[in-house]
């Protein structure tokens, strides 16, 4: 089959084996998958979760249909439409634990429903089961724009949140963070930004922020924080390091959270899907959660969709088509 694989020069299209499922997977033919951050350094080979390295199948997320089950798999029949998360969804098939597979709802098409599961699953958790979200409180998403950043916003806002602010470096794309529940959007290159944020919160700080930015961020981000506030630590697209202010982190009492999917096991796992599936399956059938899909590739120029998201132009999400 072909796929789009890791090398140590970079993603490439190839012929590979086409998986086949064990006991506890489903194999689906792909006919859109969706393109993550994260993407970028598994197609150099770079360690992230179960991704197997050089020579295996990018991407996180993708749907399409079932094609055949492990013998532990129940619920989901050859033909279904599903939307997974998982490893390999660059690929004209991909498998994954029945536990990251979701049922598309009827009219949703293969292209918004492969943009879908990673957004889901990481902003339920971080905003809801980590970060634990109360009715009337206030929420930050640091780095708004991207898809799991619009998921956040949305999530939120459909939970309850009383107030809700995104950030964005980017004038256009600030200005879209209303259409998806952000009441308030700053721009963190602005020194000023944390004043905003105070000003809006009444002098308080948000209870929240869920955070995909990280790096030089972290001090700012504890002063926009309210006394015994939550930080959740989810990327670190603005960098790896930086100074901490610990005598802040203990004068405000914020509790710092980090999350990732790659230390977690299977069951852990499950668990998240199951969890988000309760609180946002009715909202997500409704067509009340979903993100813009900001430019269509075939598989064939998969090399062409990622040079577009590393040059940071897009606004939503990039997806594959097969």
């Amino acid at each position: 089959m072909k796929a789009g694989i890791a090398t140590d020069k970079g993603l490439a299209l190839r012929d590979i084996v086409q998986p086949k499922p064990k006991p506890n997977e489903v194999l689906v033919r792909v006919r859109a998958a969706a393109l993550n951050r994260a993407d970028l350094a598994t197609a150099r080979g770079v360690p992230h979760g179960s991704h197997a390295g050089i020579g295996a199948a990018v991407g996180l997320e993708w749907a399409g249909e079932v094609v055949e089950t492990g013998a532990e798999v129940t619920g989901y029949r050859p033909g279904e439409r599903v939307m997974c998360s998982g490893t390999g969804g660059y690929a004209e098939y991909a498998v994954t634990d029945w536990g990251r597979v979701n049922p598309i709802p009827e009219g949703m098409s293969f292209e918004q429903a492969a943009t879908l599961p990673v957004a889901l699953l990481t902003l339920h958790n971080a905003v809801i089961t980590a970060g634990r979200l109360r009715r009337g409180e206030s929420v930050m998403i640091q780095g708004a724009s991207s898809g799991v950043g619009l998921m956040g916003l949305q999530i939120a806002k459909l939970m309850g949140a009383k107030l809700v602010i995104g950030s964005s470096t980017n004038h256009a794309r600030r200005a879209r963070l209303k259409d998806f529940g952000a009441d308030l959007a700053v721009d963190t290159r602005d020194a000023a930004w944390v004043d905003a944020v105070l000003a809006a919160t009444g002098g308080k700080g948000v209870d929240l922020v869920v955070d995909m930015l990280s790096g030089p961020l972290v001090v700012q981000s504890m002063k926009a924080t309210a006394v015994l506030g939550r930080i959740v630590n989810v990327g670190r697209l603005a960098g790896m390091k930086a100074e901490f202010d610990f005598d802040l982190h203990a004068l405000r009492r914020i509790e710092y959270i980090g999350v990732t999917f790659r230390t977690r096991t299977l069951e852990e796992v499950r668990e998240i899907s199951r969890r988000m599936r309760a609180d946002l399956w009715d909202a997500v059938t409704a067509g009340k959660l979903k993100l813009p899909i900001d430019r269509r590739f075939p598989l064939d120029e998969a090399v062409a969709a990622q040079t577009h998201m590393r040059e940071n132009r897009h606004f939503g999400k990039i997806v594959l088509t097969m």
